[in-house]
């Protein structure tokens, strides 16, 4: 059998811009903005579920987990199904799962019910973000791929965004349930969008060919210098930004900055919207620095230097930053999100797919150990009679999360100095 890496598929005509915008980029975009939503709905219906339900907190976080563990488990099938069939099809049978889940979440009688919908949610919305990055990748020349990624990262931002304020205002005419059945038929809708404007092209390609088996196409991704570059630097900053934005800074703004929660939801906000603003900052930067001759692998170290610089203040716990931290900690952590553009840029097409779910496996590993980790280290310490936690035990975990990441900054430093790097 052909190694995939060596197959040479016909690259697909040129599109407009105008194309492009409309045909694959927005049908993609809104898949992912959908995802993102559904992601994080669940932290706005927690009182109304576990209410209506008499659902446990630890039935309530299981519930919520359980999108995130099919999310998982699927990033390395559909990333091989993206490589073999490509995005158009894929996306559209996976986002039919999604809604067929959030009809069955809808209709939950009980907490085994709604948990194996969640399941099904979480595996049908698990290839958003990667199906995106596949079709634009096919359709953009490389250049301008870090912009477009940034792109779509501010469009998942807006999802979550979306999950906030305007579902509470949602629920003012309905209820939760009724709130799935229209976000299962905006799903629904998605898919259909997608199957009617997606160009067929690539799904027609005669060059494609049965694919390797998995543990060889990853042992290939694996090998290319590109993808390892990328890992060594990227990784650890890109898990911890994951696991601490999603969980642990709006903790660190109740229990040390002693917030009150009108304080804290607004300071979330703003991270919200620096995720938007990061994001597309980001891509543009990449490309007006690839103008003048610096890789994008340069723009990420130095991004996750000042990132880093970021959490080093949480250590040192100088309050009148207070304010500021936790945005300036999601709008530097925004520069993670370049991996998949350099990894789509340093990868052969036919196992673009395959790479760029392995990173987000990769990712979504690394994410689930810093949140429980960072919640074990917090657990060291007594809390007070409030229940807050004390400053010295964020400062600890925050101090860890710098050590972890510094060894993959000197690595490349080091490589930087000596050899230059895998082209990007």
């Amino acid at each position: 059998m052909q190694p995939a890496a060596t197959l040479v598929s016909p690259a697909p005509p040129r599109l407009s811009g105008l194309a492009v915008f409309v045909y694959v980029f927005v049908p993609f975009a809104l898949g992912h903005y959908l995802s993102s939503l559904l992601r994080n709905v669940n932290a706005v219906l927690a009182s109304q579920l576990a209410s209506a339900l008499a659902l446990t907190p630890g039935q309530l976080g299981l519930l919520t987990s359980a999108f995130f563990f099919a999310f998982a488990l699927v990033q390395l099938p559909v990333g091989m199904a993206l490589d073999r069939y490509g995005p158009r099809r894929v996306q559209v049978a996976m986002l039919l799962v999604a809604s067929c889940g959030a009809v069955l979440f809808a209709r939950g009688g009980g907490f085994w019910s709604l948990l194996a919908a969640r399941a099904v949610m979480g595996c049908g919305l698990g290839g958003c973000f990667m199906a995106a990055v596949k079709a634009v990748s096919i359709w953009i020349a490389p250049s301008r791929l870090p912009s477009v990624h940034g792109y779509l990262i501010a469009v998942g931002g807006m999802g979550a965004a979306s999950a906030t304020m305007p579902v509470r205002a949602m629920l003012e005419y309905t209820d939760w349930r009724g709130l799935f059945v229209l976000l299962a038929g905006l799903v629904a809708c998605t898919g259909l969008l997608i199957a009617l404007l997606y160009p067929k092209l690539d799904d027609a390609a005669p060059a494609r060919s049965p694919l390797s088996p998995l543990l060889p196409a990853l042992r290939e991704v694996w090998r290319a210098p590109g993808f390892r570059a990328v890992v060594a630097l990227v990784l650890v900053p890109h898990a911890v930004f994951f696991g601490v934005q999603g969980l642990w800074i709006g903790r660190w703004l109740a229990d040390v900055a002693l917030y009150p929660e009108d304080a804290v939801a607004y300071l979330l906000y703003l991270g919200m919207a620096a995720v938007v603003f990061g994001a597309i900052a980001v891509g543009m930067i990449t490309e007006w620095a690839g103008r003048r001759g610096m890789p994008p692998l340069d723009v990420a170290a130095a991004g996750i230097t000042m990132f880093v610089l970021i959490q080093a203040a949480f250590v040192i716990g100088y309050r009148p930053s207070f304010p500021w931290l936790s945005v300036m900690f999601t709008l530097a952590g925004t520069v993670t999100g370049i991996d998949y553009a350099i990894v789509a840029q340093s990868m052969p097409r036919a196992l673009t797919g395959r790479a760029a779910t392995f990173l987000n496996l990769l990712i979504f590993i690394g994410a689930f150990l810093v949140q429980a980790g960072f919640g074990v280290v917090i657990g060291l310490w007594q809390p007070d009679l409030l229940g807050h936690a004390p400053a010295a035990a964020y400062r600890c975990a925050f101090a860890l999360l710098v050590l972890i990441q510094v060894p993959g900054l000197w690595q490349y430093a080091r490589r930087r100095r000596g050899a230059p790097l895998p082209a990007t």
